[in-house]
């Protein structure tokens, strides 16, 4: 998937300037294709890692932008190849005081191991044959936002930000391990920093294929995170990009 993933960034209608693989504990050689993709890419690909002590996508992201120049960030994960246009979309809706959710198609099980994004031909037969779910995304109308409140619908596999934001409410929380939620907790705190929502909509689409569901045996503990995070009036947590409690002493 995530040599389908790079392949795909190599393709944008707008190259990106940099992009970093972040890598939670794998052991399975993922190293050695980034370093392969990275010698023929026409922009700089890193690589971050961390040893494997649990699900820590918030701690491996946080790692991930630190190793990062660019101003604005965008999040997508390595089962999301990406539409052509991503990049060239985002940029095109990104707007200071907000963050930006964009959209994503799933891919079936059937479909996701020879999965590539061809034309709009080809992905709309796919569509009616089952395969690709998410017909209405095929209406591409770039620039197209809407406006949202409320936590329904982040999904920080396709998510864009801008870094002083992001440092402003001091990253994802890595107080989460295991899957679930540390992206909605952002987003509750970039609402208490004082960021709007914009949804991206017929544009900036990812194409998810299909996998095993995660473990989400931590999903109670990280309810509780979520929830506290609502309760609280801070738009900082301590344990982030930053690890305030040791800043402070």
């Amino acid at each position: 998937m995530l040599s389908k993933v790079l392949d795909a960034y190599g393709h944008q209608t707008r190259l990106p300037d940099e992009l970093i693989v972040a890598d939670d504990g794998s052991s399975d050689g993922t190293d050695d294709t980034v370093a392969q993709k990275a010698k023929l890419a026409n922009f700089p690909i890193r690589y971050v890692w961390q040893e494997d002590k649990g699900f820590r996508l918030a701690r491996i992201r946080n790692l991930a932008v630190k190793n990062c120049t660019a101003d604005y960030l965008l999040f997508t994960d390595g089962d999301c190849i990406p539409h052509p246009c991503l990049i060239e979309d985002h940029l095109r809706i990104k707007q200071e005081g907000f963050f930006v959710q964009g959209k994503r198609m799933n891919v079936g099980p059937k479909a996701s191991r020879s999965f590539e994004f061809t034309g709009r031909a080809s992905l709309f037969l796919m569509c009616l044959r089952g395969d690709v779910h998410g017909i209405h995304h095929l209406l591409r109308i770039p620039g197209f936002a809407v406006r949202k409140t409320g936590l329904r619908g982040i999904k920080t596999a396709n998510f864009a930000i801008y870094r002083s934001d992001f440092i402003a409410v001091n990253g994802f929380n890595e107080d989460f391990i295991g899957w679930g939620r540390e992206d909605s907790e952002l987003v509750v705190r970039l609402y208490k920093y004082g960021l709007r929502r914009k949804d991206v909509s017929h544009s900036a689409i990812v194409f998810h294929l299909w996998h095993e569901s995660a473990d989400k045996s931590a999903l109670v503990h990280n309810d509780l995170l979520l929830k506290a995070a609502i309760e609280s009036p801070d738009y900082r947590c301590a344990h982030g990009i930053i690890n305030l409690d040791w800043a402070h002493g």
